[in-house]
């Protein structure tokens, strides 16, 4: 079976669309954008036209890498004085020379859409209420979707990054979810790929998951975005995949559509709780 993000994210688009009709106002979304990086400025366009059709408010502040951190910081300032700015969300990665922890933890955790606060990390481990990183619901909202429920059962993650895997790792052992968390230095990856009923790669390496490393009857969710010639490919070698597994997300069309709504879903929870 395909788990289909284009399926998942349509219906979570629908019932947005719905619930702002029910609102006072329009929710907003303010995106700080930092430097020329083709698949940045991509990525912000599709959250801008995703933000316009449900019916959030979108505005851009576009900055050279020139700028000075300060200037970052104080703008972010503003915004988080905005009562008309709902959520605020700054661009990654940033241009190498700037403080990415500095900047992301001066936006006030209310108004943190991308969910990467110390407080909203720190209520997402203990399991509470708070803004979530929304690729690592999108991953939960496919399982959801399609009835595939990870508790009691192994879940092998592969990446630990910030946005991801240590999200999606904290967020499943809250769900009663064994979970192994696989990086780059881990010894025998195979091995313990295979042996996860449900497989999550997030490592950012095209065709790392090969065939042998998946358990029949398993579950793929393939979360790499990796461009090869004029292609984008995952991590996960697709084709192999839907032969062992029992379900599997392409790239594209799987989680990275889902994230897009679940931010969207982020911004309107924000305005909801101001």
């Amino acid at each position: 079976m395909i788990l289909d993000g284009q399926k998942v994210a349509s219906s979570i688009y629908e019932n947005l669309k719905k619930e702002l009709k029910w609102l006072a106002s329009k929710p907003k979304l303010a995106v700080i954008l930092i430097g020329e990086n083709p698949a940045s400025e991509s990525y912000v366009k599709i959250k801008e036209e995703t933000a316009k059709a449900i019916g959030i408010d979108f505005e851009l502040f576009k900055f050279s890498q020139d700028i000075d951190e300060v200037d970052i910081i104080s703008r972010i300032e503003i915004l988080n004085n905005d009562q008309g700015v709902s959520g605020i969300l700054v661009q990654l990665p940033l241009p190498a020379h700037f403080d990415e922890y500095r900047i992301t933890q001066s936006i006030v955790p209310k108004k943190d859409v991308d969910g990467l606060t110390a407080l909203n990390l720190g209520k997402m481990f203990m399991g509470k209420n708070s803004l979530y990183p929304a690729t690592a619901m999108a991953i939960i909202e496919i399982l959801d979707y399609y009835e595939i429920n990870p508790t009691g059962r192994l879940v092998t993650i592969v990446g630990k990054s910030n946005l991801v895997g240590k999200p999606i790792a904290d967020i499943l052992l809250n769900r009663d979810v064994t979970v192994i968390v696989c990086h780059e230095k881990t010894e025998d990856l195979a091995f313990l790929c295979k042996r996860a009923d449900i497989l999550i790669s997030a490592a950012g390496h095209p065709n790392l998951i090969t065939a042998d490393m998946i358990k029949d009857g398993s579950v793929v969710i393939d979360v790499g975005v990796n461009k090869v010639g004029n292609r984008l490919v995952g991590d996960v070698d697709f084709k192999e995949a839907k032969k062992r597994a029992v379900a599997v997300t392409p790239v594209p069309g799987g989680v990275g559509p889902v994230t897009v709504v679940s931010l969207m879903k982020n911004v309107i929870q924000a305005y909801k709780e101001a």
